[in-house]
């Protein structure tokens, strides 16, 4: 019995790991604890309880995704019967980040190992306490013929990435997703690049100034901003610029307190190296609001910079911290300046009380996923594909969407002996005005 062959021996691995991380809850939220000090509210909600709830919708949905899907067969073909196959695609590596250590390890693994495969699994080296956890996890659930776990930093991955695989997943910077790329085009091998990017957030002069900058605050600092799908920079209508930028003061110390050092609530960065990167932008734009720091605990607070330049470096990579530009904008056309300035970003987000107006941005411009009205909430449904396009990645997973992503779909037609039209044999005289008639009158 093994994953590749049996739908019940994959959802009893799938029961038994869910098992094993609700009994694991606690340590795994320490390790988080530990590694960058994340709150055990965000441990739980973007982590553990993420993970058991997208273990829970595996096993509800698994026998209706593995499935064969029926088509509607070609008219040349008739008659027959035409199907889609779900295979596992076999070996897959999986090469995971340290923003969210746990959840992007382990959710990606829940799709490869429902779709059958088996997986070698790299956690980052960032956050050591909670690699060890997830290896400690692994290996009480799984064989090593299914799942592995390697540990260790730039070494192992590099000659990880020198071995043939089936299939790679990878969530990271968009430099090593480059690298990645590199890596499984010397064998042909299929990837998902889970990538970034400069996240616009474009904000009109109708929007609920209150309830936009509560929204804003919690997407862009929650994990202090060590997200991804965080809001990069704010392009927000002249009119009300300041406005709103009292607004996201109130709603920062709301929820982090006037000293969010002193916060339970707020995260902090993940190593010295990223820490004195944040530092270098806190000098490009008017410093409104913020700009503490303390390097022995690495610790940022919210910080809200004012009109930065486009050459400026804060400007030019994507931020991935407690940072955010305010831009004001005087028309649409000011708003296309900024956006087409950069590659295509993983996310989005319109505040607008006009709702055709903010569809017709969603339309103009070409993103990984995103929100009106809100941030960062279209990851946490398992019903929607998350990934991005160009250069903020490439491929989707969640839900039913993972499990495809880690499936090749096998195309097969059934014909029967009992009828064989003659038309498609040669010799040819005399059917080529019946077969162009055929094609012009069905679709195939």
């Amino acid at each position: 019995m093994n994953l590749h062959e049996h739908i019940s021996y994959r959802k009893q691995k799938l029961k038994a790991l869910y098992r094993c991380i609700e009994s694991n809850e606690k340590a795994i939220i320490e390790a988080l604890a530990t590694d960058f000090n994340k709150p055990e509210f965000e441990a739980v909600v973007t982590e553990t309880a993420y993970v058991l709830s997208s273990i829970k919708h595996t096993l509800r949905h698994i026998d209706q995704w593995s499935k064969p899907q029926r088509k509607w067969p070609s008219i040349l073909n008739f008659p027959s019967v035409d199907r889609i196959y779900f295979e596992p695609y076999g070996k897959v590596l999986i090469i995971a980040p340290w923003n969210y250590p746990f959840q992007l390890a382990i959710a990606p693994m829940i799709a490869a190992i429902a779709a059958g495969n088996t997986v070698v699994l790299k956690p980052s080296e960032l956050t050591p306490t909670v690699s060890s956890i997830i290896r400690n996890i692994i290996e009480e659930v799984f064989n090593p013929e299914e799942v592995q776990v390697i540990e260790g930093g730039v070494a192992p991955t590099q000659n990880l990435l020198q071995q043939r695989w089936d299939y790679i997943f990878f969530t990271g910077s968009v430099a090593v997703g480059k690298i990645v790329a590199q890596a499984a085009a010397t064998h042909l091998t299929p990837c998902t690049l889970e990538l970034g990017g400069k996240n616009p957030c474009i904000i009109s002069d109708d929007t609920n100034i209150r309830v936009t900058a509560k929204r804003l605050v919690w997407g862009k600092f929650i994990n202090a901003g060590q997200t991804c799908i965080a809001p990069d920079y704010i392009l927000v209508k002249e009119s009300i610029y300041k406005k709103l930028t009292a607004a996201l003061i109130v709603e920062i110390e709301r929820a982090y307190g006037v000293n969010p050092k002193e916060s339970p609530d707020y995260t902090r960065i993940i190593n010295t190296k990223n820490w004195e990167r944040l530092q270098q932008f806190l000098k490009d734009g008017d410093l409104l609001y913020g700009g503490d720091c303390d390097e022995n605990s690495r610790y940022m607070g919210p910080t809200l910079l004012g009109n930065p330049t486009k050459n400026s470096k804060v400007m030019q990579d994507e931020i991935f911290g407690p940072i955010l530009p305010i831009i004001s904008y005087t028309n649409e056309s000011e708003i296309h300046d900024w956006i087409s300035t950069y590659e295509k970003p993983l996310a989005l987000y319109v505040f607008s009380n006009n709702l055709s107006w903010a569809k017709s941005l969603f339309k103009r411009y070409s993103f990984g996923g995103g929100c009106i009205n809100d941030t960062i909430i279209h990851f946490n449904n398992s019903r929607l594909p998350f990934g991005g396009v160009g250069n903020s990645g490439n491929g989707a997973y969640h839900g039913r969407w993972g499990f495809e992503t880690f499936s090749h779909r096998k195309a097969c037609v059934y014909k029967p002996f009992s009828m064989d039209i003659p038309l498609r044999y040669a010799p040819y005289k005399n059917k080529l005005k019946c077969i162009k008639k055929v094609f012009k009158i069905f679709q195939f």
